[in-house]
Order: structure tokens, then C-alpha cells, then sequence
């Protein structure tokens, strides 16, 4: 199977568009520029939702639901909100279909169902939650109000890929309420902290932790905190936002409550978000020409046992010891799958398994039962060893873990080799085109040499790192001061 995508080098695009269909994760759907995700692509947003919503239930926060559709009047409330959004939305403006007059079988609007004011299908959900949070909030003993929720969007791209941007995506949307600005910049520096540790130790996933731009904030935001990686094509994904919203929204909503001194105040307002994007970073910072390969705590299957064997007396045979292996494994928390179909041989579920990440795959015949043996392949390294059957269980959990670290590693490694200082844009403009990966370069802090430098590269600035060392400079467009070097990239 995997012979027939294409290889990385040739066209990252094409081989990334080839592995998502080809490993059954996902298609495009009959909707324009919509997604169907299959069940193996699903299984690995589900595993990445369950520990993000573990992450998030520890830190305070509960889950709610909000509807869909926000009136157009609650929507332009937060007026740079709305128009950060205005061109990536969809509206209902009907609530009624009736046959065609004209055409029979047919269906059409009805024009007389017109709605007495449009509705919006959200494509964030800050002002249908602003305007609830109105009747909850009313003293300084509703605060703070730590809500997230599990939901679908919709953004109206013209120009989609599987996971990376399509026009409805799954996501989940924290949006919290404080007392205090200090209360509001700490929430949304710890959700960044969640989404670096999320993406890092479960992903195994290298980010950089950052702020944006003033050009590069979410709309209506005063402060965006982001974490940025880097695919192995050499741009940059971001990967996760967290947003500090001062008081826009609450004095958008009028949302305002009654302090211990009793005096009538606005509350201080976040948002942070991540996405089904999330699978595309996942399949283009580890996997390589002959498919996918998995960080083990996200695979849907972590490992496969493929029986190798002649009739039904052997099968019975091998069966009977691996289901003990079965038990075994899953009674440490290890997901496994025993592959007992007759209707492929061995070698394409080698194939199969190869393509679709599984970290571990064991192999078991009739002379491995004589011997007390199996074969284990792993898939990160293709390295294939022969142990005996009572090692088995121990050896694939440590296994799984030093998997976990060396994808973790290797992308590390990566990361920091394509990580580039440049003092002259024509340093700038030759490691854009050549290397790729994160420019480390001086900026005057204007959004003038911010638009031109993208204009002329096609590169942004996808950070201004956390861990950014002050340090006077030249900007490397304009040659004016500047106090610490950012991070510029191309990115998806």
C-alpha cells in the first residue's frame, strides 16, 4: 500500500493528501470543502480529546454546550470581533423549504420563511456565550466561571485540506470570566502552559511558546498566546491559541458584577481554542514515506498481533496463547488487536498496519509456539527482534514508551536544527527559500515592515517567543532599533 504514495521529497502536498485518504482518516465529503472523518481518524480525535478535556476538567474547568447559531445582531456586538469574521461566514437566512412550483420533485426556499433577522453559524462562539454569561454573572461570588465546550464550527474557506482547513472543523473552546486582568492573563498563559504539555508529551510534538503580533491576534483579543510547531516540510503550524480579551466582550454584553466592596464592575474575559488541525500536525511532524507513524499515546491501536499459520488447528493454537498476551496487555492499559481475518495474508496486514502508524506490531506462528518466541517490529524505527514469549508484555510497554521519546526526540532535533539567527533580509530571504524552518530575526515592531516582509516572503511572524532574550538590534527590513528578535516563518 505504501508503495503507492507519493514520496515527501517529490510533493509534501501530494503526500500528504494521498496518506490522509490512504490511511482511512478522513475524505471529502459531498458538502463542498467539508470532511467526512472516518472512524480510524476519528479514534484519534477522540483519544486526543480525552486527555485534553482530563487536562482541562483538572484545571477548573467544566463543560457546557451553546447553540450553533448566534443572531447577527449578538454577533456584531463585539465589533472587531465581528469584522475579523464577517468574510468566513455562513448565514441562514430562511427557516423553511416548500416544493418548486416550476420543477417537480424538486424543492426551493420558500420565499415567505424569511427569518426577521439573520442567523449566523458560528464560526467562534464568543458572542452567544457573552450574551448567556449576562445571566449568570451578577457578584463577585459567580467568579471565576471556567467554561469550555466540545463543538463543531464553521468558517467559509475557499481553498481547504483534509484536517489543516476545511470549512466545518471540530474543536473544543474554553471561555472563562474574572474578577481581576491579573485573574484573566494567568488563566490564559496556563491554558498555553496545557496545550505546550498536551502537545509535547502526548503528541510528542516540539512547540514554541509565544505571544502574536498585533497583526497575528485573534479579533477582538488584546493579548494571543500561541503555540507554534514545525512540520518536516520546514513551515510552521499553529497549533493552539490561547486569548487574553481584556474587557471587550464584557462591556460589548454589558457583563458586569458586584465586587466584595460592592461596587458594580466589568469582568475581565478569555478564550483558547484547539482543533481537528491537530491530526494534520500530528500526520506531518512524524510520518514518513511509507505512511503514518503514531506517537503510541495517541494511537488508536498501539499494538497489532498478526497470527502466521496454516488452517484452523494452528490458529486455534496461537490463539489460545495470545489471548493471554491480550489480557495481559490490556490489564496495563495498552490498547491491542488481535488480527484474526482470513481474508488477507500476512504480509498486507504487515503493509496495512505499516500505513496506518500502529507503534508495535508482534508476529506469532506455529514454530514461534515450538520455541516460545515471537517477532516484535516497531514501527518508528522498522527494527525488527525475536524474544521469547514470557518477555513479551514487558518488553512491548517499555517499548511503547521509548517509542513515545524517540518521535519526541527526533522532532526536537529537527525543530532545533531549522531554528536560524539572521542579522540582513538577505540572510532572511535565502533561508526562507532554501531552509526553511523558524527565522530568528530583529523587527521594528511595526505592522508597515511586518506586511511587507510577508508581502516580499511570504513568511509572518508566528511568535515572539516567551523565552525571547532582550537584546538591542537592527531590524533586518527597515535597519531601525529593535529590542529582541522574533520568530518568522511560512506556515500552513
Amino acid at each position: 500500500m505504501s508503495k503507492h504514495l507519493t514520496k515527501r521529497a517529490e510533493d509534501y502536498s501530494k503526500w500528504y493528501n494521498e496518506l490522509v485518504v490512504k490511511a482511512d482518516l478522513a475524505e471529502n465529503s459531498a458538502v463542498r470543502g467539508c470532511m467526512v472523518i472516518k472512524p480510524y481518524g476519528y479514534a484519534i480525535w477522540e483519544n486526543m480529546q480525552a486527555e485534553l478535556d482530563r487536562m482541562f476538567k483538572e484545571t477548573g474547568h467544566e463543560n457546557a454546550y451553546f447553540p450553533l447559531f448566534v443572531p447577527k445582531s449578538l454577533f456584531e456586538a463585539e465589533e472587531k470581533n465581528a469584522e475579523g469574521f464577517a468574510k468566513e461566514c455562513a448565514v441562514v437566512t430562511h427557516y423553511r423549504l416548500q416544493n418548486d412550483p416550476d420543477n417537480e420533485g424538486k424543492l426551493r426556499v420558500d420565499p415567505e420563511a424569511k427569518l426577521e433577522e439573520e442567523l449566523i453559524v458560528r464560526p467562534t462562539s464568543e458572542a452567544i456565550i457573552w450574551s448567556t454569561y449576562k445571566k449568570w454573572i451578577q457578584s463577585h461570588r459567580d467568579l471565576p466561571l471556567l467554561i469550555n465546550q466540545w463543538a463543531n464550527v464553521v468558517r467559509w474557506e475557499m481553498r481547504t485540506r483534509l484536517f489543516l482547513r476545511t470549512a466545518e472543523f471540530l474543536w473544543q473552546e474554553g471561555h472563562t470570566a474574572h474578577a481581576t486582568k491579573a485573574e484573566a492573563v494567568f488563566e490564559s498563559k496556563q491554558m498555553q502552559d496545557v496545550y505546550a504539555n498536551f502537545a509535547e508529551n502526548f503528541m510528542a510534538m516540539p512547540v514554541v511558546k509565544g505571544a502574536k503580533s498585533e497583526s497575528e491576534r485573534f479579533a477582538g483579543a488584546e493579548a494571543t498566546y500561541t503555540i507554534e510547531a514545525l512540520m518536516q516540510d520546514g513551515k510552521a503550524l499553529q497549533a493552539g491559541t490561547s486569548h487574553f480579551l481584556g474587557q471587550n466582550f464584557a462591556k460589548a454584553f454589558d457583563v458586569k458584577y458586584t465586587s466584595k466592596e460592592g461596587k458594580q464592575e466589568y469582568v475581565w474575559a478569555t478564550s483558547w481554542g484547539v482543533s481537528t488541525r491537530l491530526i494534520g500536525g500530528l500526520i506531518m511532524t512524524h510520518s514518513d514515506d511509507a505512511g503514518l507513524v503514531l506517537p503510541p499515546k495517541l494511537a488508536p491501536i498501539q499494538v497489532v498481533i498478526v497470527p502466521i499459520y496454516k488452517g484452523e488447528e494452528q490458529l486455534d493454537a496461537i490463539s489460545e496463547r495470545v489471548n493471554v498476551f491480550v489480557k495481559e496487555l490490556r490489564g496495563k492499559g495498552v490498547s491491542v488487536k488481535f488480527d484474526t481475518r482470513d481474508t488477507m495474508r500476512p504480509g498486507a496486514k504487515f503493509a496495512e498496519y505499516e500505513l496506518k502508524g500502529v507503534p508495535v506490531r508482534v508476529a506469532i506462528g506455529n514454530r514461534d509456539l515450538e520455541n516460545g518466541t515471537v517477532e516484535v517490529a516497531r514501527r518508528d524505527t522498522f527494527e525488527k527482534q525475536t524474544i521469547n514469549q514470557i518477555d513479551l508484555v514487558e518488553h512491548v510497554t517499555k517499548l511503547l514508551e521509548e517509542i513515545q521519546e524517540n518521535l519526541f526526540t527526533k522532532a526536537l532535533n529537527y525543530r532545533d536544527s531549522h531554528i536560524t539567527e539572521v542579522n540582513s533580509f538577505e540572510e532572511f530571504k535565502e533561508v526562507i527559500e532554501n531552509k526553511g524552518g523558524f527565522v530568528s530575526a530583529h523587527w521594528d515592531g511595526t505592522i508597515e515592515t511586518e506586511d511587507k516582509i510577508k508581502e516580499l516572503t511570504k513568511a509572518t511572524i508566528r511568535c515572539i517567543a516567551n523565552d525571547a532574550k532582550k537584546e538591542d538590534g537592527i531590524c533586518v527590513f527597515t535597519g531601525k532599533p529593535s529590542i529582541e528578535r522574533v520568530l518568522f516563518a511560512k506556515a500552513y
